[in-house]
């Protein structure tokens, strides 16, 4: 099975790094308010994700760019999503 790291925005250009073993369903659960964090800031639209096959390397990359700068983490999402696009539609 697989699991994803991935970090989702919103208009202000907030930063959510969430893991998930069903991405699809884990944004859809974002994007429906079930999370406090996104409800408050409006976190809905997903630009970076990772897939990882174990459970391990997932929850270690999570933790690794949680601990980053926020600048580290645009470094990131720019390096596949220079133009910050919805990546949804392409998993």
């Amino acid at each position: 099975m697989p699991y994803y790291v991935y970090i989702l925005t919103n208009k202000s250009n907030t930063l959510y790094v969430g893991m998930t073993n069903n991405i699809k369903r884990r944004i859809q659960e974002h994007r429906t308010k079930k999370n406090h964090f996104t409800i408050k800031y409006n976190i809905n639209k997903l630009i970076y994700y990772q897939e990882f096959q174990d459970l391990l390397s997932a929850t270690n990359t999570e933790k690794k760019i949680k601990g980053w700068t926020r600048k580290k983490k645009i470094q990131l999402i720019k390096s596949i999503n220079p133009e910050f696009k919805d990546l949804l539609c392409g998993i």
